[in-house]
């Protein structure tokens, strides 16, 4: 009784290929069956149905017979082959590998119902190629005769010089398809896609990338396909050439040479393909069996190849129906009996399951020549004789049971394990009754067929692609610098004020914040956009001459150096004034310690630069991008920079001191800093400090028992990030009362479009009842040219003394040389964090700028040079090397971690602002011997201002400073 489950459902509906005798209904449900069963995955033995009639007057109907089966199974969407009457060849052996060379051609597999694309037969044809090339060399290969041209040449290189020829294809091929070159697919366009994600993964720009890969793709079709004379470039990464290497049919007993195959090893590969190519060619030169055998062998692994269900592309899913082979006529004219007998031969040898599955018809007097059938005699005959289906299906179930001892080389006549020879009487031959029905596997595409295949692939490779352009624009919006895959994630985009783009975070694989300023145009403030006018350099040169000294660092010096991170302002926004010029100072003067540090010391200094953006205002995101490499960079000891106080500045120091980085700053004055973070130390005075400094002057401005008003003006910071204004504003205030002044309400002034409003203000100031006689100043140096225009002509204030005291921001103030001025009768007092005129004449500082610093050379330099005056060059300069002291002590790079205590012993001296001393700081606490000066600017009688120094601190004296010592002209 037949299993429900494997028997497949009855064909719906009529075709051409419709049986038309009762014995090819039973046969073409036999083939169902087993087509369903591989389609189940239980991987069923394929025989060689070999039916032939029982007698000799039906032998025109069995083969009309089975083509009849061939077009059924056309019909059901198999992949189906049919033999012809004859094939040329001297020899039956001959004639039947005539008809496996023409199974070889794909297009004789598969009609248009055929699922999925075409078989291929690499192996099939690397035979038929070798063949050729023997038959080319002609009766004296291998052994010519004496005398001959060909007498003295190496044998083995005439056969690998024809093969190359032929370019390891059988002759007479095309070597055009689809109207595309055959590239060797398997590796050409693997590599050059390689190739392709290489240059991505380097962040080159797509285009670089595609171009490359199209270069490398160009290269190796040409090296493949139009050089003469030479083996396809990978040959020996070809499946086939695998096959070939590695099949034990053609392993000799003796051979010696070596049958690896490797990628690394792409010589020693090709001479093995080329000894095994030289013993097949001499063997098929010998004739007999072999070559037969050795093409049936290539066909059956190039159909298993082409079933293989776990495959790159799933193949065998997709084909879910085996290949069948259909014989009409099998014999001698076309090599049909030969051909059994080779599968049968080939299967048993191999012990390996194939699917293709063959149909043949034979004649009555052939059939003794397969010598043997599984078919056992005709039992006795009993009351109900079974149906020709039923026997049909018994016969294959003993064929199946007796396939593995029949397959013995010890048994009896066992010349055709495979071969099922199936007698068709001649009642079953007759025309099929009405309503009778034949079976047909199931239809139904399977998963893979679904969703692995083309159109799953175009919408894949469509849905990758846009998933691709729209990361790539991600990265591009985001990061600094981007490919299409991959980006530089120590450096982000961030939009400024004006509306333009600044990068920030730290500077990495030669990314440049120069490539990220604003190019001046007509009308711009270059000064807003470079540096100071007055400064002969820019952030481009500074940051090309670092980069060439951590170039000479790595190549020369590796384990012997230290890196330190400048961490700035190194953005400008031109809508608001703001300006490059602190950044631009504070980058020459590491620059410059970086320059006298390599060229003096065995330890060597790599900088890297930080950009905190327009006056610092995304310093956090530039404090973590500076953790996050310092995390995977031992050499980093600590950062240098950060030189202004905003409401961010808590958040900063706790990020790098989480990361242990101490930070040494050379401008930030925050009085709360250093009481808070053990790793701050700063070169600056603290806004507390200074603001008492500025007490013995305001003391000397007040009037003993009379009342005496004072103002604190300082700009609005609701909005901003500043906190340095708020500080001088809340110390200034303190100081003022603390002098006796009767202090007047705070007035906080607004800036629009980048411009304070102060005309209000110098309104209310000046025309009430009580004008102050003191204004303490909480504001910037771009402000003040506004204030003096408001205080020089308001009535109540123009033409009447008054002072003006203000802390260290004024220092960027160019008063000498005429960039700001003060109003008439206007006395301003400011401190400035650089004492440079008495440390000249102790330091190498203004020697050194003059021969490393661009556009100095060769200039004679002096404390009071424009480039150099406002001290923001010389502050930076002394806070690197008192880093590097610390991360270099006793000559040896330190960690982060002792370069953070070392920093507590550092005293240097013949520094631009004097000694350098944290050996008395305490930890939470405020130190001493800061650098200090209070100048006094006043109006001249020519209407330009004089600066004049009241008095002043060298960096490292700790002396204080006392009211007669700061004695003002009144």
């Amino acid at each position: 009784m037949v299993n429900a489950e494997r028997t497949p459902p009855d064909c719906p509906g009529g075709h051409d290929g419709m049986p038309e005798s009762d014995a090819g209904r039973h046969l073409q449900n036999q083939l169902e069956i087993l087509i369903q069963d591989f389609r189940r995955s239980t991987e069923p033995p394929m025989p060689v149905f070999v039916v032939h009639a029982q007698e000799s007057r039906d032998d025109d109907a069995v083969a009309g017979l089975v083509r009849q089966l061939h077009a059924g199974q056309e019909a059901h969407g198999t992949r189906c082959a049919v033999a012809q009457d004859a094939y040329e060849g001297s020899t039956e052996v001959r004639r039947a590998a005539a008809l496996v060379r023409a199974l070889s051609d794909p297009r004789k597999w598969g009609g248009p119902k055929a699922l999925y694309r075409r078989y291929a037969f690499p192996r099939l044809r690397l035979v038929h190629a070798i063949d050729d090339a023997v038959a080319a060399l002609g009766d004296g290969w291998p052994s010519p005769a004496p005398g001959s041209p060909e007498a003295g040449q190496d044998q083995h290189r005439r056969l690998l010089d024809e093969l190359a020829q032929q370019r390891w294809r059988p002759k007479n091929t095309a070597r055009w398809r689809s109207g595309l070159p055959l590239f060797d697919m398997a590796h050409i366009l693997p590599a050059s896609l390689v190739t392709v994600l290489a240059a991505l993964l380097a962040r080159s720009e797509w285009y670089v990338a595609v171009g490359a890969g199209l270069v490398f793709l160009l290269l190796l079709t040409v090296l493949n396909y139009v050089l003469p004379g030479r083996a396809p470039i990978f040959l020996w990464l070809r499946r086939e050439s695998r096959w070939f290497m590695t099949t034990t049919f053609l392993r000799a007993a003796d051979q010696e040479e070596s049958t690896e195959v490797s990628l690394l090893r792409p010589v020693r590969s090709w001479k093995a393909i080329a000894a095994r190519a030289y013993d097949v060619a001499e063997a098929l030169r010998a004739g007999g069996d072999f070559h037969l055998q050795l093409c049936v062998l290539a066909l059956r692994e190039d159909l298993r190849d082409n079933h293989r269900r776990w495959s790159w592309d799933l193949r065998g899913f997709k084909r879910p129906r085996p290949p069948m082979l259909f014989l009409p006529h099998a014999d001698d004219r076309n090599g049909g009996v030969e051909l059994i007998r080779a599968i049968s031969d080939v299967r048993s040898r191999r012990s390996e399951l194939d699917p293709l599955l063959v149909v043949a018809a034979v004649r009555a007097h052939d059939v003794e020549r397969l010598e043997r059938s599984v078919v056992q005699p005709a039992p006795a005959p009993d009351t109900t004789p079974p149906t020709f289906g039923v026997r049909l299906r018994t016969w294959y179930r003993e064929w199946g049971r007796n396939l593995r001892a029949e397959q013995s080389p010890s048994r009896e006549r066992s010349v055709l394990p495979w071969a099922m020879k199936i007698p068709l009487p001649h009642d079953q031959l007759g025309p099929l009754e009405e309503g009778r029905h034949h079976l047909r596997a199931s239809a139904r595409p399977t998963l893979a067929r679904l969703v692995w295949a083309l159109h799953t692939l175009v919408l894949v490779i469509a849905l990758l692609s846009a998933a691709t352009v729209m990361r790539a624009d991600a990265l591009h919006d985001r990061y600094c610098s981007a490919s299409v895959l991959t980006a530089n994630r120590d450096t982000r985009r961030e939009p400024t004020p004006d509306g333009r783009t600044e990068c920030i975070g730290i500077a990495t694989d030669g990314l440049r914040f120069a490539d990220w300023l604003p190019a001046p145009e007509p009308g711009d403030d270059v000064k807003a956009l470079t540096a100071d006018d007055e400064t002969p350099w820019t952030v481009a040169d500074l940051e090309d001459r670092i980069a060439r000294q951590n170039t000479k660092v790595l190549d020369g010096h590796a384990g012997s150096y230290v890196t330190v991170v400048y961490a700035g302002p190194l953005s400008a926004d031109t809508s608001a004034g703001s300006s490059l010029v602190k950044g631009a100072e504070e980058l020459a003067g590491v620059y410059l310690a970086q320059a006298v540090i390599n060229e003096n010391s065995s330890v060597k200094l790599r900088v890297l630069i930080a950009n905190g953006g327009v006056d610092l205002g995304h310093q956090e995101e530039m404090a973590k991008a500076i953790a996050a490499y310092a995390a995977h960079d031992p050499t980093v000891v600590g950062v240098v920079g950060t030189g202004r106080d905003l409401k961010s500045s808590r958040a900063t120091t706790r990020t790098l001191m989480e990361a242990g980085l101490p930070v040494v700053s050379g401008t930030n004055s925050a009085t709360y800093l250093p009481r808070e973070f053990a790793n701050w130390f700063s070169l600056a005075a603290t806004d507390e400090w200074q603001t008492r400094q500025l007490g013995l002057i305001a003391a000397q401005l007040r009037t003993p028992d009379r009342p005496q008003y004072a103002l604190v003006l300082a700009r609005d910071t609701a909005k901003t990030d500043d906190l340095y204004t708020d500080e001088q504003a809340r110390y200034g205030q303190g100081m003022l009362r603390r002098q006796g002044f009767t202090p007047l309400p705070q007035r906080r002034y607004t800036l629009t479009g980048g411009k304070p409003e102060l005309r209000s203000h110098a309104q209310e100031i000046c025309r009430g009842s009580r004008v102050p006689s003191v204004i303490y100043f909480a504001g910037r140096v771009e402000d003040i040219d506004p204030l003096m225009t408001q205080l020089g002509t308001e009535p109540g204030c123009a033409g009447k003394p008054l002072a003006l005291l203000t802390g260290d921001d004024l220092s960027k103030a160019d008063f000498a040389g005429g960039g700001q001025s003060v109003a008439p009768k206007v006395t301003l007092y400011h401190a400035a964090l650089a004492e440079l005129e008495k440390a000249a004449t102790r330091t190498a500082f203004y020697l050194d700028a003059a021969k490393h610093l661009p556009g100095l050379r060769d200039h004679r330099l002096r404390y009071d040079s424009p480039a150099l005056a406002s001290g923001q060059t010389a502050l930076a300069h002394d806070a690197t090397r008192a880093l590097f002291w610390a991360a270099t002590r006793g000559d040896r790079p330190q960690s982060r971690a002792s370069t953070w205590v070392n920093l507590r012993s550092v005293k240097i001296e013949g520094m631009a602002t004097g000694t350098i001393d944290f050996t008395g700081a305490p930890l939470y606490g405020d130190r001493t011997g800061h650098s200090i000066v209070l100048k006094e600017v006043s109006r001249t009688t020519d209407g330009s201002s004089t600066p004049r120094v009241v008095c002043r601190r060298t960096a490292g004296n700790t002396a204080p400073l006392t009211q007669q010592e700061c004695r003002i002209r009144r």
